[in-house]
């Protein structure tokens, strides 16, 4: 993977973290958005570990690049900005997941390897940013096509990020079910990945 941050700390805490695991392996470093891109074109890693905020093209400007150019490259953005305006903006760019910088050394792991197998690890603080916003208590209703009622839970605890042995474990069905109502999903919202039938779900009211 290439890690991607202004900071050099910062890319050394996480060198330091991912580099001890068995399945991860850093095989480069990046201080602004334009030597991201750069990096990856000739490192070419299956996951790419994104700030935000940095000099000249920021996280969000080099995500879209990366996924136009490096379309085999999943991002997964570590930020310290949670705000509704970032979260939709990194992941319409192609952002495969979000977390924030205050997470855990293993949740930081678990995210990458979420990643890197093309789920969507969104940290649970930045999945309200990912919630339709509503003037009153009242739920709101859901629009769009219908979904029957098991792949509607599947689809607002996709939203929330969570893998599909997560929603296994939550629905108390088996992994294998939840993938074929996962194919279901994107077959009925005529979506390609987990990141845009998210994007829908907030945008629907689910």
């Amino acid at each position: 993977m290439l890690l991607v941050d202004d900071h050099a700390l910062v890319r050394g805490g996480l060198r330091a973290v991912l580099d001890t695991t068995d399945d991860c392996q850093v095989v480069g470093e990046a201080a602004t958005g334009e030597e991201a891109v750069e990096r990856a074109l000739t490192l070419r890693p299956d996951v790419v570990v994104m700030d935000l905020s940095m000099p000249g093209a920021g996280g969000v400007a080099a995500t879209a690049a990366l996924r136009t150019d490096l379309p085999s490259a999943r991002v997964l953005v570590l930020t310290t900005f949670a705000d509704d305006a970032r979260v939709r903006a990194a992941l319409a760019a192609g952002a495969t997941g979000y977390l924030l910088k205050d997470a855990t050394p293993d949740d930081v792991v678990r995210a990458v390897r979420a990643t890197a197998r093309d789920e969507v690890p969104i940290d649970p603080r930045v999945a309200r940013s990912l919630l339709p916003a509503t003037g009153t208590d009242a739920d709101p209703v859901p629009s769009g096509p219908v979904l029957p009622p098991r792949e509607r839970e599947v689809l607002v605890r996709l939203a929330r990020g969570l893998s599909n042995r997560q929603i296994a474990s939550e629905l108390g069905i088996a992994e294998r079910t939840v993938k074929v109502h996962v194919g279901s999903v994107f077959r009925r919202l005529q979506v390609a990945d987990r990141t845009t039938a998210a994007l829908w779900a907030r945008d629907h009211g689910y």
